[in-house]
């Protein structure tokens, strides 16, 4: 199923460009491009949603919907869908080229945005109107699309306050109450569903464009969904929500290696029994959307498909919270007997037991090594390289790991021998490549390694996510001179040797 092969992980928000945010513009061709140039076959994304609290891609609005702030507004005056003359476009502000300043931002892109609604609709030929009204009456779009639309103005009309302080009657999804709000709100949710139909047309000619160049996506699904999103307000049936569509249980691990209280996430709980009537109609069409937009899913938090972590609504830390059996095989017949072959890599890290592994193991899905894992036990260490099997991922940390310059720097002088020693070198200077090149070696299919250890970034720099810090995460940017010749050469040099 996973030919031989390695990747880099990057998120498209963090490619360079100059609208302060990564976009699907120029620059991400020059990416792919890069991606080609070394060898590499797969590009890893996290959850292409649009965001909300903390700008957190595992907190999106909707599960279906893309980002808008992905969209190249250079992309749009190629179309002819922005007027070169936009006053937003020519106003638009000079943003930080190493971080992601999320609402200023939103501010200067909703701008153009707007702008090239309304050149669209004044200016656009027979052929792309007919396009966009496809895009938003296709079998594929129809069900999710109203939705996110609807919630997208609702959201707009009260200043971004959560579903579940709106109106009684738009909280509860009364009949009168919708239509009546879909009628006033006409206008907005046209202009959502046309910022859809531009993300989906930028990321599809990326995507074939990466096909060309023989590389694959991966993308990121979350198991959970966050509660302040389309998908829970129009399908509060489907989770564990009072009268009011508050969470009753919500979300969370246990304590771990990331956290001595373990992490409070909040998602609401699914109601399995209530999704299984159906043979989870909902999960399939987001698998069939997810899968229109990648062509390999990699599962976060697997190990919530066989048990997961149940809090009380209310908890301050996720201390106080039980193990829940999930949907297990089950779920993945169904969606198996739905969708046909499921290309999924299984995020298999935390607490692992043998019913997770042997799920994971029934349905043939790789599961995950980190070489960051590895070193802080003995040899027996299942993410050591002598220990993986071929159907596995191999990173050397994931987007919520520090850097691994920073992580080596970080551990006691017995561990640092330790790997130097596993690695038959004393010298600890590039580090990051050393562990690139233990990865490249390994007998494991694939190999991912984000872009922060390609480069040799520390923390805080190169620092993507700290679990457990709710604010402050998500906003590291690559420059374009990073991607250095150098650089380039030793990635490309490494992939070749170890026939990736």
């Amino acid at each position: 199923m996973y030919p031989r092969a390695s990747g880099i992980l990057l998120h498209p928000t963090s490619l360079p460009g100059p609208f302060g945010v990564g976009d699907l513009g120029e620059i991400a061709y020059d990416f792919v491009n890069f991606l080609a140039q070394t060898g590499q076959k797969l590009w890893q994304v996290m959850p292409l949603g649009p965001t909300g609290y903390g700008d957190s891609p595992y907190a999106c609005l909707s599960a279906f919907a893309g980002n808008p702030l992905m969209i190249s507004p250079e992309k749009l005056v190629e179309k002819g869908y922005l007027s070169p003359d936009s006053p937003a476009l020519a106003a638009y502000p000079q943003l930080s080229a190493d971080k992601v300043e999320f609402e200023a931002v939103a501010a200067a892109k909703g701008a153009i945005f707007e702008d090239s609604f309304v050149y669209f609709q004044a200016h656009a030929s027979l052929s792309d109107r007919k396009r966009f009204e496809n895009f938003c009456k296709c079998q594929q779009n129809r069900n999710w699309l109203r939705n996110y639309a609807l919630f997208a103005a609702l959201k707009q009309q009260y200043a971004g306050e959560p579903w579940d302080t709106w109106d009684e009657g738009l909280v509860c999804r009364d009949a009168q109450t919708l239509r009546e709000y879909e009628q006033a709100l006409a206008g907005p949710m046209l202009y959502h569903q046309y910022l859809q139909f531009l993300f989906h047309q930028q990321w599809d000619e990326l995507r074939s464009y990466a096909h060309l160049n023989g590389v694959q996506i991966i993308g990121d699904m979350p198991i959970f969904v966050a509660h302040d999103s389309a998908d829970v307000w129009a399908h509060q049936k489907l989770f564990h929500l009072d009268a009011h569509g508050k969470p009753t249980v919500v979300a969370g691990v246990p304590p771990d290696y990331f956290s001595e209280t373990g992490q409070l996430w909040g998602n609401p709980l699914y109601n399995w029994e209530v999704m299984a009537k159906d043979n989870y109609a909902w999960w399939a069409e987001r698998f069939r959307v997810m899968l229109n937009l990648v062509d390999i899913v990699r599962l976060d938090h697997f190990r919530g498909f066989e048990a997961y972590w149940e809090i009380p609504a209310g908890e301050k830390t996720a201390i106080n919270g039980k193990w829940v059996k999930g949907p297990d095989k089950a779920f993945f017949k169904a969606i198996q007997k739905s969708l046909g072959h499921l290309p999924f890599i299984a995020e298999d890290l935390g607490v692992i037991t043998p019913p997770v592994e042997d799920l994971r193991d029934s349905f043939g899905f790789p599961g995950m090594k980190v070489l960051q894992f590895a070193f802080d036990d003995t040899s027996a260490n299942a993410f050591l390289p002598h220990n993986h099997i071929a159907n596995s991922v191999v990173y050397t940390g994931t987007h919520d790991n520090q850097t691994s310059l920073s992580w080596f720097d970080d551990r006691p002088a017995a561990v640092k021998k330790f790997i130097l020693d596993y690695q038959g070198s004393n010298d600890a200077n590039f580090i990051h490549w050393q562990l690139i090149r233990l990865a490249m070696s390994s007998v494991a299919n694939t190999v991912l390694i984000p872009m922060q250890d390609i480069l040799g970034l520390d923390d805080p720099t190169g620092r993507m996510n700290t679990p457990g810090k709710a604010e402050g995460n998500w906003s590291w940017r690559l420059r374009a001179e990073d991607l250095s010749q150098e650089i380039a050469h030793t990635l490309g040099h490494w992939t070749e040797i170890y026939n990736r």
